[in-house]
C-alpha cells in the first residue's frame, strides 16, 4: 500500500488482480485489515525492547500513534490500579514528568534534518502528546486516584482486547473496536477542551467535548450534527475522530442540486462498505428531499439494531456492515439553508460548535515545528491577527481566521528550517509579512506593518 505521503505499508501477502473487481478488491481490504493488526501486535512487542527513535523509524505512522496512544493508557490504568491512594498521586506526578521529558525529546528531535515522512510523524506524535500531557496533568490537579473518575473516563483510550485480540477505543460508556483501515501518514487535529468534550456523545467529533460527544452518539447508532460557524472544525472534527478509531470518512458537500435517488445510492455504498461519511452543509439541501432521506437512515438505522448480514433498501437487498456511520455539519443562519424536519433531527446527536482556542492550537503546532519559545509567539500572533480583524479594514478577500493562522504557522515552520540561526520571533514575523502582506490594501498595509513593529518589542 501506498500512501499519498509516499509511505509504504506491506499488504502482508501477495495478491493477484484477477476475476472479478468486486472478488479480488475484497480480498485486498481483507488483507489490509489483518496485515495492520499483525503490525500493530508487533509495534506493542517492539515498544519496550528498541530505543523511541528507533521504534519510531520502524513502524508504519498509523501504527505509532495508535500504540503510543495504547501504552499512555496502559500506563494510567496501571497507575490508577495502585491499591495505596498516596502511591497512584505521586505516580501520576512521576509521569507527568515523564511526559514533559519525552515531549522535549522530541521537540529537539524535530528541529534537525530529517526525511518528510519522518518529520510528519514527529510533528504529528507532538501534537497527541501535548494533549497526553494536559490530560495528565489535569488529573494530577484534580487528584483523580479511581479508575471510575470521569477524569478518566472521558478521554479517549485504547485497550488491546486480550479476549478479541484486538485494539478497542473507548470513551465513557462508548467502545468502540479499532478499524484498521489504512489512512496513511496524514497529520493529526490539534485536540482542545471544546474538542474533547463533544467527544463524549458521539464516540468521533471536533474539540475534547465534540468527541465526548460523537462517541456517545455511535454508540446509540445515531449520527453527529455540529453546528456552528464557519472555521470552528466541525469537518476537521468529525475526519480527525475517524482517524482515531482508523476508519475511512468520506466528505461530501451537499448543494440545492441533490435528490432522493442520488442520496439512495450514496447511502446505499456507505451501508455496504461500513464507511463513514460527513455531509458537509447538509441543511443546503431542499426540504422535500430530506424528508425522504431521513427515511432511508431510518431504515438502515433498524437494520443496524436488528444486527442483521442484508437487509431491504431501496426496493433491493444488500449487505450491512454495522461500522456505516452519517455525520452532518451545518451552518444556521446563512442564507440558503432549510430547516431539518424532526423526524430527521432525532437521528442525530447536536452539537454547537464554537470558535476554538487558538492561542492553544497555534501553541502546539509551533511546538511541533520545532519552535522552543511556542506559547510565548503563540499568545502574540494571536493578538496579532485579533488586531488586525478589528483595526483594518473590512475586505472580502481578507482571512484572518484559522485557516489562514494555520498556514502561516506552516509557513513559519518551514523558514525556521531554512534559517535555523535565525531568532524564533523574526522567523515568525517574517512569515506574518510575507503571507498578509500582499493581499492588504495599501492603507492597510500601512498599519500592518506599524503592528508588526509594536509585536516585536511586545
Amino acid at each position: 500500500m501506498l500512501s499519498p505521503e509516499g509511505e509504504r505499508v506491506s499488504l502482508g501477502k501477495g495478491l493477484k488482480a484477477r476475476g472479478n473487481v468486486e472478488d479480488w478488491l475484497g480480498k485486498v481490504e481483507e488483507a489490509m485489515f489483518t496485515n495492520l493488526r499483525k503490525l500493530m501486535k508487533i509495534a506493542i512487542n517492539d515498544f519496550e525492547s528498541l530505543h523511541r527513535e528507533e521504534w519510531l523509524k520502524a513502524h508504519a505512522n498509523q501504527i505509532v500513534l495508535t500504540v503510543e496512544q495504547l501504552m499512555w493508557s496502559r500506563d494510567i490504568t496501571l497507575i490508577l490500579e495502585d491499591p495505596l491512594p498516596e502511591d497512584r498521586h505521586d505516580g501520576l506526578k512521576e509521569y507527568e514528568a515523564k511526559c514533559y521529558a519525552g515531549l522535549n525529546n522530541l521537540a529537539t528531535l524535530v528541529r534537525g534534518e530529517l526525511p518528510k515522512l519522518f518529520r510528519s510523524l514527529l510533528c504529528a506524535l507532538i501534537t497527541i502528546d501535548v494533549h497526553a500531557r494536559d490530560m495528565v496533568t489535569e488529573l494530577v490537579n484534580n487528584k483523580v486516584d479511581s479508575l471510575d473518575n470521569f477524569d478518566w473516563q472521558r478521554q479517549l483510550r485504547y485497550y488491546w482486547d486480550l479476549d478479541l485480540d484486538t485494539c478497542v477505543v473507548k470513551m465513557a460508556s462508548a467502545c468502540y473496536i479499532y478499524g484498521y483501515e489504512y489512512l496513511g501518514a496524514s497529520p493529526r487535529l490539534v485536540i482542545t477542551p471544546l474538542t474533547d468534550s463533544n467527544l463524549i456523545l458521539l464516540f468521533l467529533l471536533f474539540c475534547f467535548r465534540c468527541y465526548l460527544c460523537l462517541m456517545g452518539a455511535l454508540q446509540l447508532d445515531l449520527g453527529g450534527a455540529p453546528a456552528g460557524p464557519a472555521g470552528t472544525g466541525k469537518t476537521e472534527t468529525t475526519k480527525d475522530l475517524a482517524k482515531s478509531v482508523a476508519k475511512q470518512c468520506v466528505v461530501f458537500n451537499c448543494s440545492d442540486g441533490l435528490d432522493y435517488k442520488m442520496m439512495g445510492r450514496f447511502f446505499s455504498g456507505l451501508a455496504q462498505s461500513g464507511a463513514w461519511c460527513c455531509f458537509d452543509e447538509f441543511n443546503r439541501i431542499d426540504i422535500e428531499v430530506l424528508s425522504v432521506i431521513a427515511q432511508q437512515l431510518i431504515t438502515i438505522r433498524n437494520a443496524k439494531a436488528a444486527r442483521v448480514a442484508r437487509f431491504m433498501f431501496e426496493g433491493r437487498e444488500i449487505k450491512l456492515v454495522p461500522t456505516c456511520a452519517a455525520f452532518i455539519t451545518m451552518n444556521p443562519g446563512y442564507a440558503g439553508r432549510t430547516e431539518l424536519p424532526d423526524n430527521l433531527k432525532s437521528l442525530f446527536r447536536p452539537i454547537s460548535m464554537m470558535v476554538p482556542d487558538y492561542r492553544l492550537i497555534a501553541e502546539v503546532i509551533l511546538y511541533s515545528e520545532g519552535f522552543e519559545s511556542s506559547k510565548t509567539l503563540a499568545l502574540k500572533m494571536t493578538q496579532m491577527y485579533k488586531l488586525c480583524s478589528e483595526q483594518l479594514s473590512q475586505q472580502d478577500h481578507y482571512d484572518f481566521g484559522m485557516r489562514a493562522l494555520k498556514s502561516v504557522l506552516v509557513m513559519a515552520g518551514s523558514l525556521k528550517r531554512e534559517n535555523p540561526d535565525k531568532p524564533e520571533d523574526v522567523v515568525l514575523i517574517r512569515a506574518l509579512r510575507d503571507s498578509n502582506l500582499p493581499k492588504f490594501l495599501k492603507q492597510d498595509a500601512i498599519l500592518f506593518t506599524v503592528s508588526l513593529t509594536i509585536l516585536i518589542h511586545w
